[in-house]
């Protein structure tokens, strides 16, 4: 029998920072809900709006996968590993944070602002060398298709991190449907709807709207209007 969680785009944690605006899933910073820590070893989907020429300062992570989604807008990155670079809508950047690592991010932009995902999963591998890698997608190879953006296999499409899970990318034009198929058992899918109104196994969805289904092994995906979505399939057992 399948489980489902429901994640209404309003019902998810806001701060307004000025230079940053930012809607939680799940418990992040100020904002704590008991019901809304993880989803499996997906623990934290930010949805973050950068004000022109403002940015996070250097701050310090560990032991967390962290991907970021640009969804408009450039921006840059800086991290004590040396990398100093700039991601675009198209791209994906990730993050091991392993031992230690402090980075900034800054909307370089004076006249822009920056929209973004900032995803973290609990890696399934502690205290690693940290890592970073950050590659350009086309968005053609996304419509009406399962485009892969992450994986645990550095060898395989997008970019790979510390633990047994895929995302991946779509454009469903209105009315097309496709299934997708879970690649690991155990697995759970979490799917954030970026734009547009869709059906997953039947439940409607609006934009900004999350849905987390689990013991299941595939899930029918209908679009009602030209839709932007993310899938996200993670383990739920947390690591021990």
């Amino acid at each position: 029998m399948e489980n489902i969680v429901l994640h209404k785009a309003e019902t998810r944690g806001h701060a307004n920072h000025g230079w940053l605006e930012s809607y939680h899933t799940f418990s992040f910073a100020s904002y704590h809900n008991a019901e809304r820590m993880n989803f499996g070893v997906l623990r934290v989907l930010n949805d973050d709006t950068v004000a022109p020429g403002m940015g996070f300062g250097k701050h310090p992570h560990r032991n967390m996968e962290i991907i970021s989604i640009p969804l408009e807008g450039d921006l840059e990155h800086k991290d004590s590993m040396g990398n100093t670079t700039t991601i675009h809508y198209g791209d994906v950047q990730v993050m091991s944070a392993g031992t230690g690592v402090q980075h900034s991010e800054f909307n370089k932009n004076k006249d822009s602002q920056v929209k973004f995902l900032q995803i973290w999963v609990i890696p399934n591998k502690e205290n690693v060398t940290p890592r970073y890698d950050q590659i350009s997608l086309d968005k053609k190879d996304r419509l009406n298709t399962f485009q892969q953006i992450l994986s645990p296999n550095s060898n395989d499409e997008g970019v790979w991190i510390h633990q047994n899970a895929w995302f991946h990318l779509a454009n469903f034009e209105s009315g097309f449907s496709s299934e997708y198929k879970f690649k690991s058992k155990g697995n759970g899918l979490y799917l954030f709807n970026l734009k547009g109104d869709i059906e997953v196994n039947g439940q409607e969805l609006t934009t900004r709207d999350g849905l987390g289904i689990w013991d299941i092994s595939e899930v029918v995906i209908k679009a009602n209007s030209d839709s932007e979505f993310l899938l996200m399939e993670v383990p739920m057992e947390l690591p021990k």
